[in-house]
């Protein structure tokens, strides 16, 4: 459309929001009801503001995540440093918020690890460090994408306040300029 600049780029499925250079042709000229164009800018600006909050949302759990996975890992990294001692390893563990439960670890070649879900599943050390490095590694480029797709997002509910503003603004003036010759020609 010529009234718009060209965007048929999009960000991970997120849609460009088009800016309006010429409001007369874009709207349809210069006697058209502006209502449907602004309509269609408030649907896309709930649209964008929706994709921002699960964004936003998948941002925060994956923040959350990020340190899980990196104490597990580090756990896992100890635990392969402690295979060569002999000495059994005593620690606390939390069963519940107020609740530590004390434990004797053996050296050991295998641990359990948690998946979600109710799943446990058992690794060799070494295969358990590389699936952690593997979760932790692709846990930050998710948590490097969203807040990509965030500032994406503002940009595009930014343009759309402002195509919104423009059209709106255009309007004004349009019936402004009606009403004085209107008002000249009586």
């Amino acid at each position: 459309m010529a009234s718009t600049e060209a965007h048929d780029s999009q960000l991970r499925g997120i849609p460009t929001a088009p800016f309006v250079t010429d409001v007369a042709e874009f709207v349809g000229g210069a006697d058209k009801d502006v209502m449907p164009t602004l309509k269609q800018f408030q649907d896309a600006i709930s649209k964008y503001k929706f994709m921002e909050l699960s964004t936003a949302q998948r941002r925060k759990g994956l923040e959350q995540k990020i340190p899980d996975i990196g104490k597990t890992l580090q756990m896992v990294e100890y635990l392969k440093a402690r295979q060569t001692e002999s000495e059994p390893l005593e620690t606390t563990f939390e069963l519940n918020d107020t609740l530590y439960a004390r434990a004797h670890l053996e050296p050991t070649e295998k641990v359990h690890l948690w998946l979600g879900a109710n799943v446990m599943l058992s690794y060799d050390i070494d295969e358990a460090i590389v699936m952690l490095q593997d979760k932790l590694a692709t846990a930050k480029k998710g948590l490097q994408l969203a807040n990509e797709d965030l500032g994406f997002l503002r940009d595009q509910i930014t343009t759309m306040e402002v195509n919104t503003a423009r059209v709106h603004n255009w309007d004004v003036k349009r019936r402004r300029d009606k009403k004085q010759r209107e008002t000249l020609s009586s």
